[in-house]
């Protein structure tokens, strides 16, 4: 997302990555603060593939971002972070991205 605002379909894909309860759940457990993905499948009660593929959606959209590190043992642990982002929606926000999206409605031809 830039700072004069969401293109259209990087709010398309925002506001999809946080349609989703459990997506909402890990962010806000991430808020808390970083955390590596064994913990964080456990904290939220989910398998860890099922929590990779969530992961790799809120990445997607740029909401939070991960960081490989090896741990004191020499194991490579992934570790998840909120980013720095802040969204505010608006008619006129909305009405400025709709103007940019370039992807077809995935609605369409259903």
């Amino acid at each position: 997302m830039t700072e004069a605002g969401p293109t259209g379909d990087d709010l398309v894909e925002v506001l999809a990555a946080l349609a989703n309860p459990l997506r909402v759940r890990i962010i806000a457990q991430l808020a808390a603060g970083r955390d590596y993905v064994s913990h964080l499948a456990r904290v939220i009660g989910v398998s860890r593939p099922l929590l990779h593929m969530h992961l790799r959606r809120l990445e997607a959209a740029g909401l939070i971002a991960g960081s490989l590190e090896l741990s004191d043992d020499g194991k490579a642990m992934k570790y998840y972070e909120v980013t720095d982002f802040s969204l505010h929606l608006t008619a006129s926000t909305l009405a400025e991205a709709a103007r940019t999206i370039t992807r077809p409605d995935p609605e369409e031809g259903s």
